[in-house]
């Protein structure tokens, strides 16, 4: 069994997500592809370990002011930084009415079933340019995160696995992982309350849709692609410029036979 979560002290949803089997029935290669949250909290040893991974380059999916907040411990060519600040307008509303409300469960999984919907909609320019740079990358190790590492990255790495044949249900399975990898009770939910103010009366239960994944989160994305653009892989072709011999390139380079 593949030990995909990489427990470093101070990492944040820090996990491999190779391993997984493709449609074809080859498999995704393990030790290239990796997907976290923020990295600020790595210990000097932490770091030490990372170093091991022979990551050539990271794609940071922050805002400016949580880059500030929480800037990566590394230099920035060291590895390769490729940064595309991602903020859908759902995100900017659920924040703002965080700090004004108690939402309900009902209001929290709307608020994350539409940033969902907008990565889908309104971010592919951003993660045409994070499938550059994983093409230009060549031989090392590629690591993309976010805060969190669940909405921004899950869709990215959703995205990825797609593109390397990975099945739906699987890549649905690694997207859902974040709940066990994340440390929400210890990390998320102190964070975010801190940050935004949320209301000491807003229910646990919609306090933890929002710090974690559903299913119905990353379906909102694919439904977005199959009612707009006929599908995923027409998605990635025409609105993420991946055509045919890019996808060949990327999977004779991180798909391997069994």
């Amino acid at each position: 069994m593949i030990e995909r979560a990489l427990p470093l002290e101070g990492a944040v949803n820090l996990r491999d997500f190779g391993g997984y089997l493709t449609e074809d029935g080859n498999r995704v290669r393990t030790g290239r592809l990796f997907r976290s949250g923020s990295l600020a909290r790595l210990s000097e040893t932490a770091q030490q370990a990372f170093a091991g991974f022979g990551i050539g380059l990271i794609c940071d999916l922050r805002r400016d002011n949580e880059k500030a907040a929480a800037p990566t411990p590394f230099p920035s060519d060291a590895p390769r930084r490729l940064e595309l600040p991602i903020e859908p307008g759902s995100a900017r509303r659920l924040y703002r009415e965080m700090g004004r409300t108690a939402l309900t469960l009902e209001q929290s999984i709307d608020f994350m079933v539409n940033i969902n919907r907008e990565l889908a909609r309104h971010h592919a320019d951003d993660y045409a340019r994070m499938f550059e740079g994983l093409l230009e990358l060549g031989d090392g190790g590629f690591l993309v995160h976010c805060s969190a590492g669940k909405d921004r990255t899950g869709f990215a790495c959703a995205l990825i696995l797609h593109a390397l044949g990975v099945p739906q249900a699987t890549v649905l399975e690694d997207y859902l992982l974040t709940n066990e990898a994340l440390d929400i009770e210890g990390y998320i939910l102190p964070v975010l309350t801190a940050k935004y103010g949320v209301p000491d009366d807003m229910p646990a239960e919609a306090m933890l849709a929002i710090a974690g994944v559903r299913p119905e989160y990353l379906q909102a994305a694919f439904d977005t692609i199959e009612a707009e653009f006929e599908g995923v892989e027409h998605y990635l072709e025409r609105a993420v410029g991946l055509d045919r011999a890019a996808r060949e390139t990327l999977r004779r380079r991180y798909v391997e036979s069994v």
